[in-house]
């Protein structure tokens, strides 16, 4: 069958090692990708390098591989595209949309509402910075136009950046581009047509819509699906302890990750090979199932 236009990817920050929620993510943007009969890929998103962890990557892709999710195109890893970061960031300081910021964290803290991820950021520097101050940090004016968008399974979303996020950071105090920038110029070089990810994402969707309007990139379609979270309703991954996935038995790993995205299994499933799993979970491939959830106990 002739492959179809949709690029998909999963991109995992190398942090730690591949927890349950993470594979949740990355099975759900494959089995999307592969039921409409597209590519997909895999990033890493190192660009964090004082959170990167050693070999996390390679683990990363060895757990994925043995589980069956293989990737079509070459791994692309962020920490070796800052010219493309750069040529992006010097378009919008061409077009006079950045400005440098001196605030700490503490200021911002300290005089900022809090708003739907984080801190708002008050506007401090953006008629200048402060005399006797060095701007570090490049912020992107915010406008108070409404970005909205269709996420196909958490519904229509709309959100005010100026009023609800602030002007946001794009290269941070440490010389290091910011993950708002990068994932856009990153999904628009690779044609990155449709991004399913992880619903704890959903609130950097707007910022990331907004930089790709100004940067003249296209605009994916959107799925978030529902993230793994403990007793507590916190969400799986390395602050709460999510223990690593195991590669000895990928089979009954990747029936319980169908089962969390509310797939419907057949019994004799645990008897195959991953390989054999998920060209079943393809074609029997039903993310409505998971309409307006934004997590699941685990």
């Amino acid at each position: 069958m002739e492959r179809s236009d949709y690029r998909g990817r999963f991109a995992p920050s190398p942090t730690g090692p591949l927890h349950f929620g993470s594979l949740v993510a990355a099975l759900g943007s494959y089995l999307d990708a592969k039921h409409h009969n597209g590519t997909w890929l895999v990033r890493i998103e190192d660009l964090d390098t004082p959170r990167t962890v050693k070999g996390a990557a390679d683990d990363i892709l060895r757990t994925l591989e043995a589980c069956g999710l293989h990737w079509d195109e070459t791994v692309i890893y962020q920490s070796r595209r800052t010219t493309a970061y750069q040529a992006a960031f010097e378009q919008l300081r061409t077009d006079n949309l950045l400005y440098p910021c001196a605030c700490s964290r503490k200021e911002i803290t300290d005089s900022a509402l809090h708003g739907i991820d984080g801190q708002i950021y008050p506007g401090t520097c953006r008629k200048g910075v402060p005399a006797g101050r060095e701007g570090r940090a490049w912020r992107v004016r915010a406008d108070d136009q409404a970005i909205s968008f269709d996420d196909a399974l958490q519904g229509r979303i709309t959100q005010h950046l100026e009023s609800e996020i602030g002007d946001f950071v794009v290269k941070r105090a440490d010389g290091l581009f910011a993950y708002q920038l990068a994932v856009v110029v990153d999904d628009a070089a690779q044609g990155i047509t449709h991004v399913v990810r992880g619903a704890d994402l959903l609130t950097s969707t707007a910022r990331q819509i907004y930089l790709q309007r100004l940067l003249g990139f296209a605009t994916p379609a959107y799925t978030h699906l529902p993230i793994a979270v403990n007793a507590q309703g916190e969400k799986l991954g390395k602050q709460t302890l999510a223990a690593p996935v195991g590669t000895h038995s990928p089979v009954a790993t990747l029936l319980r990750a169908l089962a969390f995205l509310r797939q419907e299994l057949p019994a004799e499933l645990l008897g195959h090979a991953p390989e054999s799993v998920l060209i079943w979970a393809i074609a029997h491939w039903n993310k409505d199932r998971l309409k307006g959830i934004m997590n699941i106990p685990v």
